[in-house]
């Protein structure tokens, strides 16, 4: 069943529900360009990876709520406020979970030249922690973009986040949703920005290849589409709630008559 949304979903941004959406846009994606590519180039998933801490700012979209139960486990331990009358003599211990330092794995897609086993392309797709100020997700995000905007590599960012900062360029973007980036290698600093609303489908975009080659094209809403039906997405998502982040007010009316125009 597709998505009730003709682009991007904004109910699949939720951060407990985006790990899931990455890896499934990853594997959707890889398989579409190998249809194109292959037997010159493939695409593999590579991973970064980088530890968060306590003191890590992207932990909030890491970790988006923790639940203390009690000493059983089978029922939730219940929050006293201070205005209630606690009638114990004495305390009773909790089982909670400790906030200790995670190595956390993020996804991207490199087209490889199966003849020099070279990098052609990386394609990224950000997740919400590379878009946290001063977040461990976000420097290791901004190191390994500068790796490759100083190498052979072209260069793919594909932001589909409404929250946290956007994508930095020398110029003022329009106003957007959702952003996709190409950065050719011959073309740097200069590169090709596609901001998209709410309301828009997600454009095809051109990935760039070795000179000799015509790029290959990569439909962002074939790509949305395939993920979402192939995950189940419209059984997980209960669609009666807002989205999380929350829709601007713009666009709180428009997305109710969609959703019950299509009786959801």
């Amino acid at each position: 069943m597709p998505s009730p949304f003709p682009g991007m979903d904004p109910y699949l941004e939720e951060p407990g529900l985006w790990p899931d959406v990455h890896h499934e846009l990853m594997s959707v994606g890889r398989e579409m360009l190998n249809r194109q590519l292959r037997p010159k180039y493939h695409v593999r998933v590579e991973e970064r990876v980088y530890i968060s801490d306590e003191m890590d700012p992207g932990r909030s979209v890491i970790i988006p709520d923790l639940r203390i139960r009690d000493v059983a486990g089978s029922q939730e331990q219940q929050v006293f406020q201070a205005s209630e009358t606690v009638t114990a003599a004495v305390a009773e211990p909790i089982v909670l979970t400790t906030l200790i330092d995670d190595e956390i794995h993020e996804a991207r897609l490199e087209i490889i030249d199966g003849s020099q086993r070279s990098v052609v392309a990386v394609i990224e797709v950000l997740s919400p922690t590379n878009k946290v100020a001063g977040s461990r997700g976000r420097a290791s995000y901004v190191q390994k973009r500068l790796e490759i905007m100083n190498s052979p590599a072209h260069f793919v960012e594909i932001d589909l986040l409404r929250e946290g900062l956007p994508i930095q360029t020398r110029e003022l973007l329009p106003k957007s949703d959702y952003c996709v980036h190409v950065s050719r290698r011959e073309g740097r600093p200069k590169g090709t920005v596609w901001p998209i609303l709410l309301p828009q489908r997600l454009p095809p975009i051109h990935i760039p290849l070795l000179p000799e080659d015509a790029d290959c094209e990569l439909d962002l809403q074939a790509v949305l589409d395939t993920a979402y039906d192939r995950a189940a997405y419209d059984l997980e998502i209960d669609y009666a709630q807002h989205p999380v982040p929350p829709l601007p007010s713009g666009y709180v009316e428009w997305a109710e008559h969609l959703l019950s125009d299509k009786g959801i």
